[in-house]
């Protein structure tokens, strides 16, 4: 059975992952149609900045982001004015953190959607007199809502996952800090295999049927297309 700090570092992580996916998508979105519509050359190096965190270890993103987030940076003295709370070791941090480390899962699957489109559609809706927000919310979403769950899912479950990043600029504090990774780590550390194995199948099992749903909306998608 689980413990009452597992399960209050679960509720701690599905309330990250769900303030990050309405973040991601929130400035993903526009991001996403930036670059999907970006001529200049330097669209390579806007797209590697974003995809960073694909290759870029959480432990050097976390570091970094540590010493941003700490009371002697502009930031976090800023950070710590308007709330008076430190960043570093909070949620605000874990989430932020979070934020940035899945930011391609979000941004890719849209601008590759948008890349997609083209402008047809959208000239089309102009020439019908349909502003800039009523071609996007008409035209853009309703034939890329696939791709917008897709790219939510996908960013929900990574922020799930995440280990190194969280660790780093939120610490282990209970109810605040402490996820499901870094539970399944103290488990370890503790010898304790029964509950690390019950949580690490639980988060398999639901990375399995995640990923499942999103194959086959594509799949569907597909089809009708």
């Amino acid at each position: 059975m689980l413990t009452d700090p597992d399960y209050m570092a679960l509720i701690t992580t599905l309330k990250m992952a769900s303030v990050t996916t309405i973040i991601l998508l929130l400035i993903g979105t526009p991001m996403a149609w930036y670059l999907a519509k970006m001529k200049s050359r330097a669209k390579v190096f806007f797209e590697a900045i974003v995809a960073l965190p694909l290759v870029l270890p959480p432990t050097v993103l976390g570091f970094y982001l540590l010493i941003a987030f700490s009371p002697d940076s502009f930031l976090g003295q800023a950070w710590q004015s308007l709330t008076g709370e430190a960043l570093a070791f909070s949620f605000s941090a874990i989430v932020i953190g979070s934020v940035l480390y899945s930011l391609p899962f979000v941004v890719q699957p849209l601008q590759k959607a948008f890349e997609q489109l083209g402008d047809h559609y959208l000239e089309v809706a102009a020439t019908l007199g349909a502003g800039s927000l009523d071609r996007f919310l008409n035209v853009v979403f309703p034939m890329t809502k696939a791709s917008f769950i897709t790219a939510a899912c996908l960013g929900f479950a990574h922020t799930i996952g995440e280990f190194g990043v969280v660790l780093m600029i939120g610490g282990n504090i209970p109810d605040q800090t402490r996820v499901l990774s870094i539970a399944i780590f103290d488990h370890v550390e503790a010898f304790d295999y029964a509950r690390a194995h019950l949580l690490s199948l639980s988060l398999l099992i639901g990375s399995v049927l995640l990923l499942a749903a999103i194959y086959l909306l594509n799949h569907r998608q597909q089809i009708k297309a």
